[in-house]
């Protein structure tokens, strides 16, 4: 077999440069997690941690998954892949079945993509077959890591760069990305782009429409402490935003590459004198079915709606609606200290 591997791979980890305004540039990838996803692996093959004839566990909601499966079938790796059903669409396990993939999926009554129960099935796969490769794509510092090349091709593209853009999910590429710049450009404005009933920034974990971004755990490859802005985008102005971004700009990116999109627009005419620059980590193709689809979309509860143009300003953090988006001044504090000011604001005010 001939391994479809180096140029081919780059070409799919590699972003296309679009300018959606005069000030804001967009990083829009094809596959944006082949590039963490290559670069533990062949870091793992490099320090002997992962050996010939070893299977890959991992638990995974989507891209990062079909970047390890692609991989898998070019060099032929077992792969296991633990997921939720309710983040399992007709297509996406047909692509993942079609490429070798094993899949487990756990039931997710609550919607919520059940994380807890997707790592104790992990962990149990791992006990019964020990001699096997997990990549932990949340915590392995290689994720974040693995951007470093990114960044170059923003500065190479941009120059100086004012502000970054970018959703959090496992926290590698927005973190990755934005440390490696700020070491370059101190004043860097680093922007994270989470949705409502994520745990990520404080929010009680619940059942998400918007998939993509948003976690359900702590990932140790989020770092708050880089963070100025955090952004809670609803699924509904995500939706209109990808639709829009199709029609205007002729990018077909998905869901959470316009969630991204959506708050780096309203950066850009914030900041007229920023360079600003947003991560676009997806293409639209999985959602034909679903947020580029007119009928699909007439069946949602309150579709259609007028999304907003601009985000309502938080003083704490503020579960919202799947309409929502809203914001809040993070000022790179710890989780920790964000609960500790919201309960010392609350007992002054009382």
């Amino acid at each position: 077999m001939v391994a479809l591997d180096g140029d081919y791979f780059r070409a799919l980890e590699t972003p296309r440069m679009a300018a959606l305004a005069p000030n804001l540039i967009a990083a829009a990838f094809p596959l944006m997690k082949l590039m963490p996803a290559r670069y533990i692996l062949d870091r793992a093959v490099a320090d002997g941690a992962f050996e010939a004839g070893m299977r890959i566990v991992e638990t995974t909601s989507g891209t990062f998954g079909m970047a390890l499966a692609l991989l898998s079938a070019a060099r032929g790796y077992r792969l296991t892949l633990v997921t939720a059903s309710s983040l399992v669409d007709a297509n996406y396990k047909a692509r993942l079945d079609w490429l070798g993939v094993q899949m487990i999926i756990t039931e997710d009554r609550a919607g919520n993509g059940d994380q807890v129960g997707r790592l104790k099935q992990l962990e149990h796969i791992r006990y019964e077959e020990p001699h096997c490769f997990w990549p932990r794509q949340y915590d392995n510092p290689g994720n974040a890591l693995a951007y470093a090349r990114l960044a170059e091709q923003l500065v190479q593209t941009v120059g100086e760069i004012d502000c970054l853009v970018g959703c959090v999910g496992s926290g590698g590429s927005l973190c990755g990305t934005g440390l490696f710049l700020r070491t370059v450009f101190p004043h860097l404005v680093v922007i994270a782009v989470d949705t409502h009933r994520s745990a990520l920034f404080g929010h009680p974990a619940g059942k998400r429409l918007l998939r993509g971004l948003g976690n359900s755990i702590l990932p140790g490859n989020l770092r708050h402490d880089l963070i100025d802005e955090v952004h809670w985008v609803g699924a509904y102005p995500a939706y209109s935003e990808a639709r829009r971004l199709l029609r205007e700009h002729g990018v077909f990116q998905g869901p959470t590459s316009a969630a991204a999109a959506l708050v780096a627009r309203w950066a850009a005419r914030s900041r007229p004198s920023a360079r600003i620059a947003v991560i676009m980590p997806d293409e639209g193709h999985r959602y034909a079915g679903t947020v580029f689809d007119d009928a699909w979309l007439a069946s949602l509860p309150g579709w259609p709606c007028s999304p907003p143009s601009e985000p309502r300003e938080l003083t704490s953090v503020e579960p919202g609606s799947e309409t929502d988006w809203t914001w809040l001044k993070w000022a790179r504090r710890s989780l920790n200290q964000i609960v500790h000011d919201e309960v010392e604001n609350e007992g002054h005010s009382q």
